[in-house]
């Protein structure tokens, strides 16, 4: 399988976890700062929250991980939390934005 078909397959399974909070996915919310498939069959997510103190983030974190794994090609997966640069609305997509009643 190819890094591209495996990227798309990771792009579409994080746009499937929703922060139950927010009824948006955690891809369109701009959450996902890297993914690097450099080093297959290992993935790593470079990721934030909308806030520090997120009470869901252990929850969105082992979805993240647990589906990945699901992905042919895949069979281990590291999430990094970082808040540098620190999120705003800026980083979600139009489609976000409209659901959430920003645009």
């Amino acid at each position: 399988m190819s890094n591209t078909t495996i990227y798309d397959q990771i792009v579409e399974t994080l746009k499937d976890i929703y922060d139950p909070e927010i009824p948006a996915n955690i891809y369109d919310l701009g959450l996902i700062y890297k993914i690097d498939i450099s080093k297959l069959p290992e993935v790593s997510i470079e990721m934030t929250f909308t806030s520090p103190s997120c009470p869901m983030s252990e929850i969105i974190v082992y979805q993240i991980e647990s589906r990945l794994k699901l992905i042919e090609g895949i069979e281990q997966v590291f999430v990094n939390i970082v808040f540098e640069p620190e999120w705003n609305q800026d980083r979600m997509s139009d489609e976000a934005k409209l659901k959430l009643g920003f645009l």
